[in-house]
């Protein structure tokens, strides 16, 4: 069944057409990923399916009783807690709980027959409905959003943007909606939040359309990819990375096809020009002939999109720096009675890709700012090496002048550059024509962050301190700087949730903590898998080189212990099914004063079921990542 039918929607603001005839589906449960560089339209069509624009022609049909679920559609009251203000979802169920305790004092005193029935009735509906778990889903959803519980009584006008933001997302993926809507959902969130969104997604039930940036994020949660570009729409199966392989391929064909058929009319044009040269009625009529076979060419001819344009990045260093290049030792840093980290030591050779991880609010950014003398430390020392030359990207680019166009920013921080070295450098960063003179102050966060990374590419540098440097640049772009630092012959230290950018360039984590931090050799993955396996943060020192007989013998035990912690996780379910059966019982037969501790007591134990669930979840999936171990 679709829950989503678009059939050749047209869009366009006065004589800019956004896209025309755009077409394609979304099945019931189907997971879809929807993807293009910035501004080709993608929001725009969100608010085309939730009814805020009208298209210029087309349809779009929602599926009868579907519930939509769109962030936009969520705000948040100042005048509420945090818990307030996400439990609100429930508001339905939290009436019923409040009918169903008044029923229970009416009843303690006057057990009419009528009560009776109407508690009974409103306690099946209140169970049916998620009256038992609503309260430990709202506390999961903000424990796996980043909040913490001292958090929960805090009103909602204390809140930062990025929070509120958060809040507005668990308020959307709380709120019984059939096919959610989601744009940049990853916004804002830390690696931990990312993950739980998406293991919520992927238990959600229901389909969603993801509009993304986040690469690893769309590869495990979408089963389908759709690509808005050059006004027109494609539809491909499978994640985001499965995609890049589809549509590469399918490029290929229609450019060599074209090519083909080019060539194909070239030779018989040259057939026919041949042909009328002997000017027999003959060689007439083969040349009238061949000129059909051209005409039916023509006719099938399917010309290759034009490129988009791409950012051309050159990080080329101006020289080469020493072997050492940083040295950090007992590095500590407060603000008031806050201590943000403390006790923070490592080093970085030349030719390094080191990244910063850690949870929002651990300090990385002000790690960053120590080191560039933005910011004074409490304790420690660091001491850069020889020949160094350092560029920082600033995540909010909080040294740009505002004030400023784009070129004379530029021009002003290069002065020996010609106006033509920087016109064409503007244009290598898709500035072109008058663009070049729009303020700063009126471009967005995306053409700000590409105006920063020209600076620093144009500085030469030879170690690059980038903070999130991949936030507000869509995939393409993502994908040319990944490129280019692949090739970049300096050393980075680099702050950034985006895990495939991760996974792509790093030899190096370290894992910033309150008490210090932790060495991982390797990227995104290999982290990812130690500190599972391992269960716990311990630092890896090195990665020992082991030979194949010892690697195969370590694969093979810790696939036995995770087979081990399955069995066991599959037991302590069975066990709490159990009790939770019996529990049910107990509803059904309790006395009125015993029913909300029974209640309660099922609240507790469904909510310790599905944290088993999660686990044995989580186990499944990294007992499937080992594959053949023979």
């Amino acid at each position: 069944m679709n829950v989503l039918d678009v059939q050749n929607l047209t869009l366009s603001f006065g004589e800019n057409n956004i896209f025309s005839n755009i077409s394609f589906d979304i099945k019931d449960k189907e997971k879809v990923g929807f993807v293009g560089v910035n501004g080709v339209g993608k929001t725009s069509l969100f608010k085309i399916i939730t009814g805020e624009y009208t298209p210029d022609s087309g349809n779009c049909f929602l599926s009868k009783n579907i519930k939509l679920g769109y962030m936009e559609q969520h705000t948040c009251s100042d005048s509420r807690t945090i818990w307030q203000e996400l439990v609100s979802v429930f508001d339905d169920l939290i009436k019923t709980e409040h009918e169903l305790e008044n029923l229970s004092a009416q009843l303690s005193e006057n057990p009419l027959k009528q009560l009776i029935e109407k508690q009974d009735y409103l306690t099946n509906e209140f169970n049916r409905n998620g009256g038992l778990t609503y309260k430990s889903m709202t506390r999961s959803a903000l424990i796996g959003l980043g909040f913490n519980e001292n958090d929960f009584d805090k009103p909602t006008s204390t809140l930062s943007g990025g929070q509120k933001s958060k809040l507005i997302l668990a308020k959307l993926l709380l709120s019984k909606a059939d096919f959610l809507l989601l744009d940049e959902p990853t916004n804002h969130l830390d690696i931990s939040a990312i993950q739980w969104l998406e293991d919520f997604l992927k238990n959600f039930g229901g389909a969603c359309l993801i509009i993304s940036h986040d690469r690893y994020f769309l590869d495990k949660i979408t089963d389908k990819t759709i690509e808005l570009e050059n006004k027109k729409m494609r539809s491909y199966k499978g994640n985001y990375s499965t995609f890049l392989k589809k549509k590469e391929a399918h490029q290929k064909a229609v450019e060599d096809k074209y090519e083909n058929d080019i060539k194909e009319i070239e030779r018989i044009e040259g057939i026919i020009a041949q042909q009328r040269q002997w000017n027999r009625e003959k060689n007439i009529k083969t040349a009238e002939s061949k000129e059909k076979v051209i005409e039916r060419i023509k006719a099938q001819l399917v010309i290759p999109d034009s490129k988009i344009e791409k950012i051309r990045f050159d990080f080329t260093p101006k020289c080469v720096s020493g072997d050492d290049v940083l040295e950090v030792i007992g590095l500590k840093k407060s603000f008031g009675a806050n201590t943000v980290f403390s006790d923070v030591s490592f080093n970085i050779k030349r030719g390094e890709r080191v990244f910063l991880l850690g949870d929002n609010g651990c300090g990385k950014t002000t790690l960053l700012k120590i080191l560039m003398g933005e910011l004074s430390r409490d304790d420690g020392t660091f001491r850069f090496g020889a020949s160094l030359m350092t560029g920082y990207f600033d995540q909010v680019q909080a040294k740009l002048d505002l004030s400023k166009t784009v070129i004379d920013e530029v021009w002003t921080s290069f002065p020996f550059m010609t106006e033509t070295k920087v016109r064409n450098a503007l244009a290598a960063f898709l500035f072109k024509g008058e663009d070049v003179f729009r303020r700063l102050e009126v471009c967005s966060g995306g053409e700000r962050a590409r105006v920063a990374l020209l600076k620093l590419m144009l500085g030469g540098f030879n170690f690059l301190l980038l903070d999130e440097p991949t936030n507000h640049l869509d995939a393409r772009s993502r994908e040319e700087l990944e490129n280019t630092l692949l090739n970049y012959q300096g050393t980075m230290l680099i702050v950034s949730h985006d895990r495939y950018f991760i996974n792509k360039l790093a030899t190096r984590i370290i894992e910033l903590t309150p008490g210090g931090c932790n060495n991982y050799l390797g990227n995104y993955d290999d982290y990812a898998e130690h500190r599972y396996i391992s269960g716990e943060e311990k630092p890896v020192k090195s990665k020992p080189k082991v030979n194949d007989y010892k690697l195969k013998k370590e694969r093979q035990s810790n696939f036995r212990k995770l087979n081990t912690l399955l069995k066991r996780l599959e037991n302590e379910i069975e066990e709490i099914e159990m009790q939770i059966s019996a529990t049910e019982d107990k509803l059904n037969d309790a006395p009125y004063e015993e029913l909300m501790r029974l209640t309660e007591e099922l609240n507790e134990l469904t909510q310790k079921r599905d944290e088993l669930y999660e686990k044995w979840e989580e186990t499944s999936l990294s007992i499937d990542d080992f594959g053949d171990l023979d």
